[in-house]
């Protein structure tokens, strides 16, 4: 069975066949850290860790070097650290903690390499000065820009003619630009820039900062060569940001490929229409966290296809925590008279055959739910652990169901009710050794009319749980 992605570049599925099956690697576009991430921002984090577990499921651990970079150096972080009347680096030092605890929150394995824009000034400069040497850049009033004429293929991979680049590109008209389509690499800091405290450092060109699309181009070549497997992002990023990392990184390094795959999630919605902090629709992952376990961001976000378009609604959240609940009732249910450590998690073959088929969760959800039935229908109990190991296994490439069932179901209850239940549970039992059933009853009805299940269990212990 061969992995199969859709690679942006061709249009098409195809098989991924590593350079190196020693050392696979993925690059992908990480958080600009002016504001905490939105759950927009939550969706490629998701998607690109689900792909990362993947292929340290077939490669192994030690063989996969996922990279995922931080911009710390950016317009949208000048302007917000003057707003807030605070250095930029508190800014970005904060907002990245906060992005950080999100990202694990949300389920998401670190990646090998968190690379910052800013530790990386020196090896953009080299970038540049290798653009000017081969003839692909130029100098003009302190700015050093990319010459998108020069190069034949520019616009090849975003599919877009030079008259379309002009028009659709989120570029400025500038007079020192030979094509308005040409891109910044470099440009000026000036002190006090329109009120603004903009950091620089000193390059050939006089003291300045480097363009957004040149970091990322720096860092994967730093941290994975000039020639490495996957690149990700969100479908936004294809134009202008990807095409020009193409385009700067195969000029800088002629003989080589770049990034052999290009893999893309597809946009979200949010509440059926596009995600506005004026439509009151605007949701930061943290604040979602306040009232949403992190697996049931995920597991809404891992319901849809990535590459297609997602209309996420808190009402889905709401469907997905109940989801979540029928799974870990059933690993509740057996480690009740079973050591869960003693079940080895395996996924089914319908699992992986599904997530192998370019990450199709609808397909591998279908088969955790296929393994939730058969536990369900299965009558010994090496068959409930068989089907239990699936959902263990399952769960675990798909970075869901990691929570031990006791805490889920604690987690989910109010302390002030959970100790109420409790103190009702042990009158219920008390009545019961002192064989008054008739107020057992009644107890228990009342335990119900709170919106609780009783479970009792063979060893005498009660277990409770949400309806």
């Amino acid at each position: 069975m061969s992995l199969k992605i859709y690679d942006t570049a061709r249009r098409q599925k195809v098989d991924f066949i590593p350079i190196d099956e020693k050392a696979v690697t993925m690059y992908v576009c990480g958080p600009t850290v002016y504001d905490n991430i939105h759950i927009g921002n939550a969706r490629p984090l998701i998607v690109f860790d689900l792909l990362y577990r993947l292929l340290i499921k077939i490669y192994g651990k030690k063989h996969v070097k996922y990279v995922r970079n931080i911009t710390d150096v950016d317009d949208k972080i000048n302007a917000r650290a003057s707003k807030n009347n605070e250095t930029i680096a508190e800014l970005t030092s904060r907002t990245n903690a906060q992005f950080q605890k999100d990202a694990s929150e949300l389920g998401c394995m670190a990646p090998n390499v968190q690379p910052r824009a800013t530790e990386h000034i020196a090896e953009m400069v080299i970038l540049v000065e290798r653009l000017i040497d081969n003839g692909y850049a130029y100098e003009a009033d302190g700015h050093v820009l990319f010459r998108t004429t020069k190069w034949d293929q520019y616009g090849k991979f975003a599919r877009k003619n030079q008259d379309e680049l002009i028009a659709g590109a989120r570029v400025e008209v500038a007079s020192y630009k030979e094509q308005a389509s040409d891109f910044v690499l470099w440009k000026p800091s000036l002190v006090g820039e329109d009120g603004v405290n903009v950091p620089g450092w000193q390059s050939p060109w006089g003291y300045g900062r480097p363009g957004w699309h040149l970091e990322c181009s720096a860092m994967s070549e730093k941290h994975l060569g000039k020639n490495f497997d996957i690149h990700g992002g969100g479908l936004d990023l294809i134009f202008p940001h990807h095409q020009n990392e193409i385009a700067q990184s195969c000029c800088a390094n002629p003989d080589a490929k770049f990034a052999k795959y290009w893999m893309h999630n597809g946009y979200l919605m949010s509440e059926g229409e596009k995600m506005s902090k004026s439509l009151g629709n605007f949701y930061s992952v943290n604040e979602l966290l306040q009232d949403f376990h992190g697996e049931v961001l995920r597991l809404v976000i891992l319901q849809t296809n990535y590459r297609a378009p997602l209309d996420f609604s808190k009402a889905k959240c709401v469907e997905a925590k109940a989801m979540l609940d029928k799974f870990y009732r059933v690993i509740l249910d057996i480690s009740q008279e079973n050591n869960l450590g003693d079940i080895k998690p395996q996924a089914s073959n319908n699992l992986m055959a599904a997530l192998y088929d370019d990450l199709n969760t609808a397909k591998a959800m279908a088969a955790m739910h296929d393994a939730l039935n058969n536990y369900h229908k299965a009558v010994k109990l090496e068959q409930k652990i068989t089907a239990i190991s699936h959902i263990l296994g399952g769960g675990e490439i798909l970075g869901i169901l990691q929570q031990s069932p006791q805490n889920w179901f604690v987690d989910d209850q109010d302390d002030q009710a959970s100790s109420e239940i409790e103190k009702l549970i042990e009158q219920r039992k008390l009545a019961k050794n002192n064989k008054d059933f008739a107020n057992a009853d009644i107890i228990r009805d009342k335990i119900t009319s709170m919106g609780i299940i009783l479970e009792d269990k063979p060893d005498g212990v009660t277990i409770w749980r949400k309806i």
